[in-house]
């Protein structure tokens, strides 16, 4: 009986060192925190993952790329599952790991984070092997299936997110009865009637373009979903494949995925996950106030810049287009090199009397000469040929200038003495453009330790905060992440006077609003109001207002048309419009689209509630408003006023708002 017994004590710690070796004891091969539930399929090495007990992520797996194969998970031999505690920036919780071991294959550890309070978890993975590895395409999220996860219907959509705002690319909500849709860094799959929505996107830009690929599935759900770093293709500006990330230890893009009662609530939230990971490290700045010389362009002179900066001065800033703090930003778009070093002094000398901060204009990664041969100023022992990125040898041209290389000395050197000319003189905003050309694949860079274009970009714009981060940055042509880097960014591609202007513009609004919270503005390109209807410049002024930054174009010069100095008179005059204008973001209030969304809500926290309808055809719109669908109480009646004609009437309910062709109406609610 002795031998019997201690026959099976020996076979019960087999049993468990069996199970630290290969995880062959079920019960740690789930995990509950919270509302997220984790079952590990020993047999198949995939997870069902669950959030409040609906599935939301069946037979996942992760892949990547290894000399030109794809490894998945499920192709290893072993593993060892363990949990640990964690608290962090995102807060209490647990991680969920499993190891993958396999003679053929680096080891790989697969983790998923875990917070019983959060509608969402996180996910990663690295590959470790002591003799090195190299991969250009990690997936943390591989599911060949989605589980059924919406409500069935015909208004279930799946959103394309572009990469940038370059060459007037737009957002899209796509019906579920595409072929496949690849959406970049993130995307949103839901139901615009319930709106309850799943996002999954990545929140770490420091080494990988992210995508999310879904398959076709039905009207009612996609097929399947993958999310993985290494896409590069037209619409990330690339030419060549993605680069390699490579190293002892390699790391994928960290993955957020969860489902949300609203899709608008998890796109914010996925943008606020992205800003604990890369908080904004650059101080409070520009005023939500600007003139921007767009219009002049190449016209533009340092007498006109003058007649500017007197007329808002003369008409506008002493009627309710200014600061809290009295200010107005002027800006300098591209054209300002025509000035001389006493010319920039003088100008920043007028703004400084009439209550203004200069802003300038520079685009860091970019030689729009195009001449390989020329000496770079800053840095003589060079020429441009010198610092192009090049793929298959050829230099890359994109918006025709050729791309140039962020980590290379002498686009350090043109830093420096850029931002110390701008700070001579007196400059404190700066506009940024082309930044995607910084961030290009190439066939290599400067420092031999980069190897992708999102770590070349990250590594200028590490640069560029450091010459330029006691100004106010402000990126125009730029991919929508890393965002830590400047105060505000340009939703979209540029925009001017006309209603198609205005329905662009918006188009990025409505489906990239949520960048917000990256960002502590965002920037709805200037408002032109020359040659364009009244309604047309009210709906273009107010999609500036709804939008984060406030900013006029036109030329105002002496020379400048006295129709457009006659529209700013009357129209970015209006007081009750401009105090709108805050620089918080309205969201979507639908989310079905083919173009923009034309209802657009914010609610303040002194209980005022805002609503925009735009009407972006040529013929009158009528809009059946329903209170309760816009966010508001049905059966409260509201004191309501249309800012721009300061109409006042009551409304419960639902409401029927009228708005003329190319124009729209922005109403106050207060109970």
């Amino acid at each position: 009986m002795k031998n019997k017994i201690q026959y099976l004590i020996n076979l019960s710690g087999i049993c468990l060192l069996l199970f630290h070796i290969y995880g062959c004891a079920s019960e740690a091969e789930n995990l509950t925190v919270g509302k997220w539930t984790i079952n590990f399929n020993a047999e198949k090495k995939v997870l069902d993952i669950y959030q409040d007990s609906k599935l939301i992520g069946n037979a996942l797996y992760a892949a990547y790329q290894l000399n030109g194969e794809e490894i998945t998970t499920p192709a290893y031999s072993s593993y060892k599952i363990t949990t640990r505690r964690i608290n962090d920036a995102f807060g209490s919780g647990k991680v969920f790991t499993v190891t993958y071991t396999d003679d053929r294959f680096p080891k790989l550890v697969q983790s998923f984070y875990l917070y019983p309070d959060k509608d969402y978890f996180l996910t990663d993975f690295t590959l470790e092997d002591k003799n090195g590895v190299a991969s250009n395409w990690m997936a943390p999220v591989h599911i060949a299936q989605m589980p059924p996860i919406l409500q069935a219907g015909d208004n279930n959509r799946a959103l394309f997110i572009p990469f940038d705002n370059d060459a007037w690319v737009r957002y899209q909500s796509h019906p579920l009865t595409f072929e496949k849709l690849t959406s970049y860094e993130v995307t949103a799959i839901f139901n615009n009637d319930n709106r309850q929505g799943l996002i999954v996107g990545s929140i770490e830009h420091d080494n990988w373009k992210t995508a999310v690929l879904i398959g076709n599935g039905n009207k009612d759900n996609v097929g399947s979903l993958v999310c993985y770093g290494g896409v590069a293709d037209k619409l990330t500006r690339d030419v060549k494949s993605h680069g390699t990330v490579k190293g002892k230890k390699v790391k994928s893009p960290k993955i957020f995925f969860g489902l949300f009662g609203d899709w608008c609530d998890g796109l914010e939230a996925y943008a606020k996950a992205n800003a604990v990971i890369a908080p904004q490290t650059l101080e409070e700045g520009c005023s939500i106030w600007l003139e921007q010389l767009g219009a002049l362009q190449f016209n533009l002179t340092y007498e006109k810049a003058l007649e500017v900066s007197d007329f808002y001065k003369e008409n506008l800033q002493n009627h309710h287009f200014v600061n809290a703090d009295n200010t107005v930003y002027i800006g300098l778009d591209s054209g300002w090199n025509s000035f001389s070093e006493e010319q920039l002094k003088s100008f920043i000398e007028k703004c400084k009397a009439n209550g203004q901060v200069g802003g300038i204009y520079w685009t860091p990664f970019t030689d729009w000469g195009r001449n390989p041969d020329r000496t770079i100023d800053a840095a003589p022992q060079y020429k441009y040929k010198d610092i192009y990125l090049y793929a298959d040898g050829k230099p890359q041209e994109l918006d025709d200038a050729y791309a140039i290389d962020p980590t290379h000395p002498a686009i350090e050197a043109m830093m420096k003495e850029t931002s110390e000319l701008f700070r001579r003189t007196g400059f404190e905003y700066v506009k940024m453009d082309f930044m995607t050309h910084g961030a290009m694949e190439a066939d290599k860079w400067y420092k031999p330790e980069i190897s992708t274009g999102m770590q070349g970009y990250n590594y200028g714009m590490k640069l560029l905060n450091q010459y330029f981060g006691d100004m106010y940055i402000n990126l125009s042509i730029s991919p929508v992440f890393p965002a830590q880097y400047a105060q505000s960014r340009r939703m979209a591609c540029d925009a001017w006077n006309k209603i198609k202007d205005t329905e662009y513009t918006l188009n990025a609004l409505s489906y990239g609003w949520w960048q917000k919270y990256i960002y502590q503005y965002n920037d709805a390109d200037h408002i032109v109001l020359r040659d364009a209807t009244e309604g047309e410049n009210r709906a273009r002024i107010t999609s500036g207002v709804i939008s984060g930054l406030y900013i006029a174009g036109d030329d105002f010069s002496k020379e400048g048309p006295e129709e457009a100095k006659n529209r700013a008179k009357k129209y970015l005059t209006n007081q009750a419009v401009n105090k709108v204008a805050t620089g918080e973001v309205f969201r979507p209030v639908e989310g079905n689209g083919q173009q923009s969304e034309n209802i657009f809500i914010r609610k303040d926290n002194d209980g005022t509630f805002h609503c925009a309808v735009f009407n972006y055809g040529e013929n009158e719109l009528k809009v059946n408003l329903s209170l309760e669908r816009i966010g508001l109480k049905a059966a409260t009646e509201y004191q309501v006023t249309e800012l721009w004609d300061a109409q006042h009437f009551t409304a419960n309910n639902e409401i029927t708002v009228t708005i003329p062709p190319k124009d729209v109406k922005l109403m106050e609610f207060k109970q």
